[in-house]
């Protein structure tokens, strides 16, 4: 085993070079928000998708936009708004006058990575539209079923504190979500370094370093990553604490879980760990790779309730009591 993963090592010092370039000219443009672009990093390597939650002006849609420039892949940006139509967002069935047909007229989905930008602006319609695309990675148009490209990405952004207008968005969707990240304000140091940057009449610019092969070649790496059993058996004791904590000697939580993590929460949690790994040069997963990636992956996957709500009691300070109390292999 040992040999296997000095092996896998020596693979992703190989395959992982392309991460030093991709970052690099990701910091061209955005400053700081190290935890941003690794995250947006993991999705990337791990084929999830990432719902990016903030308040206006922390760079979310920026970030999203300069990591498509860093990549040779084809992007779309779309404004989610009240009024959108799912065919505005999948395309729909056109009559073609020359030949008497209905023909296909595909619409922006039809790229590698998506920037929904203001998610939750959109109605239950769209919504649903967007649902097949994301788990299935292919979209219906009429009577014919269209696959999507490899790589498709979806990067949605959403404003936590403006209500007025939006729908939230479905239990269903947001669990499709693989990482949800909440992101915060810039210190004085990046703050000053945005006004020097951000002020000088010309926005820096990022250059393409890579393309969809490197990112699909990684992420096979990135899935023969070693997982051993005790780190296995470690994700499915979090997973299985947020249904049933009285089981795990966590009473206080009693009453404050509506609903706890679905099976994709212990597929997503392997795979970002995988890729929290791959980009910190290791063929092996640990317990802290777990930990680090935990609260994105669990954060919008529990649903608490009333009660706790009344006592103010989060899903993140649920999750930080579960990681807390179960036992580190």
């Amino acid at each position: 085993m040992n040999e296997e993963i000095k092996a896998l090592n020596e693979r992703i010092k190989e395959e992982s070079s392309f991460v030093e370039a991709l970052t690099a000219e990701m910091g061209k443009v955005i400053v700081g928000q190290k935890y941003m672009v690794d995250r947006l990093l993991v999705g990337l390597l791990s084929n999830g998708h990432i719902l990016l939650e903030g308040v206006p002006g922390l760079a979310k849609t920026l970030a999203v936009k300069t990591l498509s420039a860093a990549i040779r892949t084809k992007f779309q940006r779309i404004q989610f708004t009240p009024d959108l139509l799912p065919a505005d967002l999948i395309g729909t069935m056109v009559y073609n006058q020359k030949t008497g047909d209905f023909i296909p007229k595909k619409g922006p989905i039809f790229a590698n990575l998506i920037l929904a930008d203001e998610i939750n602006r959109a109605p239950a319609k769209v919504q649903s539209a967007l649902l097949e695309a994301m788990q299935e990675r292919q979209v219906t148009i009429g009577e014919d079923t269209y696959p999507l490209d490899d790589p498709f990405l979806v990067l949605a952004t959403q404003n936590p504190i403006e209500q007025e207008g939006t729908y939230p968005l479905p239990e269903a969707q947001v669990d499709r979500f693989m990482l949800k990240l909440k992101i915060g304000y810039p210190n004085k140091k990046e703050e000053r370094e945005i006004i020097e940057r951000m002020t000088k009449g010309e926005d820096p610019q990022a250059d393409p370093v890579i393309g969809p092969e490197e990112i699909i070649r990684a992420r096979e790496v990135v899935s023969s990553i070693y997982v051993d059993e005790k780190i296995k058996n470690y994700i499915i004791d979090l997973v299985f604490a947020t249904r049933n904590p009285e089981s795990y000697g966590l009473d206080e939580l009693k009453g404050l879980i509506e609903y706890g993590s679905s099976p994709r929460a212990s597929i997503y949690l392997t795979t970002a760990s995988r890729a929290h790994a791959f980009l910190r040069r290791r063929g092996y997963v640990t317990p802290e790779d777990v930990k680090s990636i935990g609260m994105d992956v669990l954060r919008h996957r529990i649903i608490v309730t009333y009660e706790a709500e009344a006592e103010e009691i989060t899903a993140e300070d649920i999750i930080q009591k579960i990681f807390n109390k179960i036992e580190v292999p």
